[in-house]
């Protein structure tokens, strides 16, 4: 990024990961003047498909980016800049959120800002629970690490070293047909409420890391032969206990005095209440966030273009480019001085 000495104070935030096109808009003082989302229908039994998530996003962004603008009470050429998610996430979604803003910036001479769309629920986190030096744990759909600041960075300190916490409920949601259109974390949620009888299940946890796909391997092979309330109860204990051990392991090694549970997983209250229990259990606390602010949402990237504009930075249109796939810790963090 280059140096810029715009001096507006008004940043707008488009998010287009996945199945959610989002625009938001805050000010100097993050105070979030406009939040608006449009999220992709779901169909039973399916998936995510990239194309037609970019399909969605093609036909309501101009929905979006006047709705944003009139509550906002702004006009375009007021912003300041514009942030958008520049990865990771499906490839077709994001080109079309990359798409709108390099016409926006080019158009009116809008300084622009691409983002790492974890680092904003991250940073999204941080600001809102006002936590100096937490660990920060990211479950989402497309993030399960365990996280905490150094040398200049978001470090990896656990992972998952196959598919997400948010992929393994969506999987078994979808191929057991229990989302019902819906997103697949909440609907195995709501089965494992009515669940008791815990099943014996695939543990795998490699010192601080997480396999997952074994287990939903394994658990999918006992469909119709245990009750599926019974299958997302233990489903949900086992993956969650494996997150928490890891965690809780991650926690000790690295000295961090409290936790913070962000991304659209996080909305979960049984994982919230076993990440509770690790914290409380060495006299440390849980923050989790209010709901709004869990799920993808454009407030995110528009604080990290909030951050980049108070530095006096922004990209070349011409150099803005998407990024399916971006590790969190291969991103400097300019903001953050501390060590």
């Amino acid at each position: 990024m280059r140096r810029t000495s715009g001096t507006e104070t008004t940043i707008m935030g488009v998010e287009s990961t996945a199945h959610t096109f989002g625009v938001s808009v805050i000010d100097e003082r993050f105070n979030v003047l406009a939040d608006v989302r449009k999220i992709m229908p779901f169909t039973m039994g399916r998936g995510i498909h990239p194309h037609e998530a970019a399909e969605h996003h093609a036909k309501v962004a101009h929905l979006a980016l006047n709705e944003v603008l009139e509550k906002a009470k702004l006009e375009i050429r007021d912003l300041g800049g514009i942030a958008y998610s520049a990865g990771p996430g499906l490839g077709p979604s994001l080109r079309v959120g990359a798409t709108v803003v390099r016409a926006i910036s080019a158009y009116l001479d809008i300084p622009l800002y691409p983002v790492h769309h974890g680092l904003g629920h991250i940073e999204l986190a941080v600001r809102l629970t006002n936590v100096e030096d937490p660990l920060v744990v990211l479950v989402s759909g497309g993030h399960t690490a365990i996280t905490g600041f150094s040398g200049g960075r978001w470090r990896i300190y656990g992972e998952t070293l196959d598919i997400t916490l948010g992929n393994l409920l969506d999987q078994f949601a979808r191929r057991t047909g229990i989302s019902g259109g819906t997103m697949g974390g909440p609907a195995v949620e709501r089965a494992a409420n009515e669940g008791n009888l815990w099943l014996d299940l695939p543990y795998t946890v490699k010192g601080n890391n997480v396999v997952y796909s074994g287990l939903l391997t394994y658990v999918l092979k006992l469909v119709g032969r245990e009750s599926l309330e019974d299958l997302c109860y233990s489903l949900q204990e086992t993956a969650f206990a494996m997150l928490t051990e890891a965690t809780e392991r991650a926690f000790i090694q690295l000295g961090k005095k409290e936790i913070i549970l962000a991304g659209g997983v996080a909305l979960n209250k049984r994982l919230q209440a076993m990440m509770n229990s690790v914290a409380s259990g060495h006299g440390s606390r849980l923050h989790t966030l209010d709901e709004r602010y869990h799920p993808d949402n454009g407030v995110q990237i528009a604080l990290l273009g909030l951050y980049y504009h108070m530095l006096g930075l922004k990209m070349d249109v011409e150099d803005a480019r998407v990024r399916q796939r971006w590790r969190l810790d291969e991103v400097d963090i300019p903001w953050r001085r501390k060590v």
